[in-house]
Formats: C-alpha cells, structure tokens, sequence
C-alpha cells in the first residue's frame, strides 16, 4: 500500500491510485496540476494555502473543506460547484470518492475550537481506507475510527502530542500508522519516533 501514498510535509499528503488525491497541499515543490480532489481539513494556512493548492489543480479539480474555507476555495475556481462543503460526522462522495469525515478539535486549547466545524477524513480509493485526523486532540469520538492507513499528528502544541497519538493508535483500528504534523512549524523527528515506541500493537506498522 506504502507505493499510493506519500506524506510530503507536515500534513500534506498524496494519495494515488485511480483517483489522485491531495489532503492539505503545503510546501508544494512541483507545479502538479494532477489531482482530481483536494481535501482540506481546516483554514488555517498550512492545511489551506491557496498558492499550494494552485500548483496541484487542474480545470477540474474538486476542492473539498469546511465551511470556513468556502470563500477561500471559491477564489480558486471558475466553478462554484467544484467546491464541496462538509462538517463533522458525516458521510459524502465526490468524483465517485466515498469519504466520511471525522471530529477534529482541541479540547482544551484555543487553536482548533469545536465550533468551527473542522473536520478530519476517511476517505476509500481502490478499496484502501486512509484516515486522515487533521490537527486533533485524541477524542472519544474518534475511538470507533476504523481503516487501513491512519495518518495522526504527533508535534503537540495546536494538536495531540506523540504520547496522546499512541493512544490514539493503540484504540483504532489500523495496518499502517504514519506520524504528521512534525519537524517544520512544531515537533520534531524524535516525537515521530517516540511515538513508534509507543504503539504496542505488534500488527500495526508505524512508517516514519
């Protein structure tokens, strides 16, 4: 499954296969210009910056995020309707996509509020479940979280810290579990790999 998807910094990930799939384009090196669909979890700069999400668009790109990136998103097509909005705890599809979506807030801190809206992503592509959190604390609501390949931030400060992400990992289902959100604005590779140590379940495999 490692060969369909790739983390390319921080939060921003590519998934491939018969679909091409962004989630939180950021740092882009390359003019793309390939996806098919791009998630966004929440406004904030680094997980909807409109200068990365340009350099991996085509004229039919869909752009899906929460209702706080609307105007953003608009601004970014000539259709209005490639624009698709979502909120937590529910199911859609899009480009014959199926995808859920997920709570994704701090519980304590002010950097990601409830009341935004603000979501993370299962998203299914040729039969492979990706769990995407987004910028999260570990939540009761994401205990029954089920797929293939989790994707969960490990940095601390505006999400869980790697101990809280084992936790997570250690209460959800999944083979394949890729730390994020380290190493550029907060966190560092060791948090990447204190969180491996973590993760006692011997069946999940942990790819930094």
């Amino acid at each position: 499954m490692s060969e369909n998807y790739k983390l390319l910094c921080h939060n921003s990930i590519k998934i491939t296969g018969s679909k091409t799939i962004y989630i939180d384009p950021f740092r882009v090196d390359t003019e793309y210009h390939d996806a098919d669909v791009v998630f966004s979890t929440h406004s904030h700069y680094d997980h909807f910056s409109e200068e990365d999400i340009e350099k991996v668009m085509k004229d039919s790109t869909v752009i899906v995020t929460p209702d706080s990136s609307r105007e953003l998103a608009y601004g970014l097509t000539k259709d209005k309707e490639k624009v698709f909005i979502v909120e937590p705890d529910q199911e859609y599809e899009v480009e014959e996509i199926h995808f859920s979506t997920t709570y994704a807030y701090n519980k304590e801190k002010m950097y990601h509020q409830k009341s935004e809206g603000w979501v993370g992503y299962i998203i299914e592509l040729d039969g492979v479940k990706y769990y995407i959190a987004g910028d999260t604390d570990n939540l009761k609501e994401l205990g029954n979280v089920s797929c293939d390949i989790a994707f969960l931030p490990v940095g601390g400060k505006y999400t869980m810290d790697y101990r809280e992400a084992a936790e997570l990992a250690n209460r959800i289902e999944a083979k394949v579990v890729v730390p994020t959100h380290y190493g550029l604005i907060v966190g560092e590779r060791a948090d990447a790999e204190k969180f491996k140590e973590l993760v006692v379940e011997k069946e999940v495999r942990i790819e930094i």
